[in-house]
């Protein structure tokens, strides 16, 4: 007799007809996966597989990566450029020389008249490093604006801003293969299994051999939550408050690492004069966390051998987002947790490529980590790009943040908008909105042209995504992979790298500055302007990158040469005494003061708004919203809302309600769940005209970078769920 499966069918996988694998590394999330497409007889990308000999994923991947090859064909594709003289005109189909000379001319014609500044650049985190470097040098170079920035301000700005507090650097010093060697790990406001599904598999791999107790902060019972050890469901803006009271308890009972704080960092006796004033008692109060938790974990935490601790959004989109890092380098720092195995702060980085924009888009100030600051720094960039060490500005320009308060204010006329979508992603929607309506002149390059942004545009330019261009990728752990092309860019559609050289073309007519066509050319050009610097990427080439499956930096030429092989993982920073980016080689304690200015619930607006991230989708499902494998999951808004709430209010699972803030509203449906307090309602942050009409436009003093996670809404019940349903698909039209 036969029983159990050998009853069934067996499970079968299509033939797809593959007959060529491609590799690439994928292009959504900053974990780096290596990944590979399968394309058929006609040349079709028909199938996507992981790589199982690259150290990052080992043949798996997520949900999205797994159908990534069906971006080839999605829908909304930008096929040709287009270009109107305003905005609220019908699109006119043009040639791209037409196209580039309108924006070449527009560029020049309101810098003569309203200054250099006047016109502004926007990028984003999900180009290749080859074509942020040369945007970068078209940019500071030619262009000569300095209100020039990245659309990771909004996810990583702040994790930049406290590694450079703290370190004085950008640049995570742990990797991946700290989770094997940790003792135990505090999760700050990261959701792993949902945000980074890859990076989750390693943690979760790692702790079922170690046994190291997990410790999740956030307000929500997240996926990651449920794992935990333990969960501490901080009050919403007061991570600050309670990495005090950790570093409190830790000093208070002498258990810091003294030897190490002593040999390499400043400022200790502010820090400790500082978290006096934060003793558990008092600040269970405001975070929400009683005392004997706090003592405890901080117990644990000084104790274990090594300790690590990674953050993603929950720490960065705060009033206090710099601040966060800098307490969780606070914490790893008295206790010795920086550059040994098992012991470090690592951000789980956003998109695919926010690393690569941070080392090299010269954003925030010049390639690899120099700053506009430095007098040194700006001699020897010109003279490597052939310019005028006059021409480049003597401090970095405003943030993506405060360019559409200067826009608003007439302070900035002009708008090149590069692969990010700010109608989707800004907070207060309606704001921003209006400041897009008073721009003289707005450019959109994207691969997509049906963006909620490119409405505003008077020129658009169809680019090419992901892997239908040639370059590289860094990863959260400073792994850079390759992406190769597998697919063309579908009809006149061009690589943003063959635009943003047609460009130079036009703003270098004497041809002083050299720009190379081919990525490998300019990677190879990066890495000459990368020796002796931290990120030293000299002793790589694109040959040896896809071999190795990727390589974290620093790798350099002399380490090549003498016969080192690629690090293929465990890479880290700040290994030896005093080995920080200061001038003296240490790492600053930073006293870190609560100053309370969140939107917190009141009697008008009663309930947390807490936004985050769904595992199939990615961003503003510019790109998964089109995939059906990844739509049909969540295809329409809906926020998780506590069951007691829901009683309370007579709202039914599946019904519409209405969200309001104090800046506008929107139509979402209800999804009953204990995993959100009856205060707080989780809203994903994916659907155009949905979460960002609501969250608040507070910016981080340091980051700028905006409080998406810090406001305060009410619930209304609706009683016509016909018209709110009709409603909800109206907000989503543009």
């Amino acid at each position: 007799m036969l029983f159990g499966r050998s009853k069934k069918n067996p499970v079968r996988i299509a033939d797809k007809g593959v007959v060529e694998w491609k590799y690439a590394a994928c292009g959504y999330c900053s974990t780096g996966c290596s990944i590979e497409v399968g394309l058929n007889a006609e040349g079709k990308a028909v199938a996507s597989r992981g790589v199982a000999d690259a150290d990052v994923n080992r043949g798996k991947l997520c949900l999205k990566g797994i159908f990534e090859h069906e971006l080839f064909d999605s829908a909304g594709r930008g096929l040709e450029p287009k270009i109107r003289d305003q905005w609220h005109q019908p699109w006119q189909p043009t040639d791209w020389d037409t196209a580039l000379d309108r924006i070449h001319d527009e560029i020049l014609r309101i810098q003569e008249k309203y200054g250099r500044d006047s016109f502004a650049v926007i990028s984003t985190g999900q180009m290749l490093t080859e074509e942020f470097y040369t945007l970068g040098k078209l940019t500071r170079g030619l262009i000569g604006t300095n209100n020039y920035d990245g659309n990771t301000t909004l996810c990583m700005a702040s994790a930049v801003s406290g590694y450079k507090r703290s370190f004085g650097s950008d640049g995570p010093p742990g990797c991946y293969e700290d989770f094997e060697h940790t003792d135990l790990l505090i999760a700050w406001g990261s959701n792993l299994p949902e945000q980074h599904p890859i990076i989750y598999w390693r943690m979760k791999e790692a702790q079922e051999k170690k046994g190291f107790p997990l410790i999740v902060v956030d307000p929500r019972v997240t996926m990651l939550a449920q794992n935990a050890d333990i969960h501490l469901p901080i009050t919403p803006g007061t991570d600050v408050v309670l990495q005090n009271a950790l570093m409190h308890v830790i000093l208070k009972e002498g258990l810091q690492d003294q030897d190490y704080i002593d040999a390499n960092t400043n400022g200790f006796e502010d820090l400790k004069a500082e978290v006096e004033k934060y003793d558990p008692t008092t600040v269970a109060k405001i975070c929400g966390i009683d005392e004997d938790t706090i003592r405890h974990v901080a117990r644990r935490f000084a104790s274990a051998g090594a300790a690590m601790q990674i953050w993603t959004m929950g720490i960065n989109q705060s009033t206090h987002g710099s601040d966060g890092v800098v307490g969780i380098n606070n914490l790893a720092l008295i206790t010795g947790n920086i550059g040994k195995p098992g012991g470090t702060s690592l951000s789980i980085t956003g998109q695919c490529n926010a690393m690569g924009t941070r080392e090299w888009s010269s954003c925030s100030g010049l390639p690899n980590y120099r700053y506009l600051e430095i007098p040194e720094h700006r001699k020897e960039i010109a003279k490597f790009w052939n310019i005028d060490e006059e021409f480049l500005p003597r401090k970095r320009g405003m943030f993506q943040t405060d360019i559409y308060h200067a826009i608003e204010s007439g302070q900035i006329k002009g708008l090149w908008l590069i692969a990010t979508n700010p109608m989707s992603s800004l907070p207060n929607t309606s704001r921003i909105r209006k400041a897009m309506e008073k721009l003289e002149f707005c450019a959109v390059q994207d691969c997509y042209e049906d963006t909620e942004s490119a409405q505003y545009a008077h020129v658009y330019l169809p680019a090419g995504t992901w892997a239908e261009k040639e370059g590289v990728m860094t990863n959260t752990e400073r792994r850079i992979n390759v992406v190769k092309p597998i697919a063309e860019p579908p009809g006149q559609a061009k690589p943003d790298l063959w635009i943003f050289n047609r460009m130079a073309e036009r703003f270098n007519r004497e041809g002083k500055v050299t720009f190379p066509e081919k990525a490998p050319d300019i990677f190879l050009e990066m890495g000459q302007l990368s020796v002796g610097r931290l990120s030293d990427i000299s002793g790589m080439d694109h040959e040896l990158i896809e071999k190795s499956r990727g390589i974290q930096w620093p790798y350099t030429k002399e380490e090549k040469d003498s016969g080192q092989p690629p690090p293929r993982g465990g890479r880290r920073l700040y290994t030896e005494t005093a080995s920080f980016r200061y001038e003296d080689g240490r790492a600053k304690l930073i006293p870190l003061p609560f100053i309370d200015n969140n939107e917190v619930p009141d009697e008008k607006f009663p309930v947390w708004l807490n936004t985050g991230r769904l595992i199939e989708h990615w961003h503003g499902r510019t790109k998964t919203g089109k995939i059906g494998n990844n739509n049909k999951y969540s295809p329409i808004p809906f926020i998780e809302i506590n069951p007691d709430l829901c009683a309370e209010m007579g709202i039914q699972r599946g019904e519409y309600v209405r969200l309001v803030s104090r800046r506008s509203d929107a139509i979402v449906m209800a999804e009953p769940t204990q995993r959100v307090p009856k205060n707080m309602v989780f809203l994903p942050f994916h659907f155009h005209d949905c979460a960002n009409r609501l969250t608040l436009g507070l910016l981080d003093p340091h980051s700028r970078q905006p409080a998406y996670k810090q406001s305060a809404v009410r619930i209304e019940k609706i009683a016509d769920q016909k018209e709110a349903a009709r409603l909800s698909m109206e907000m989503r039209k543009f």
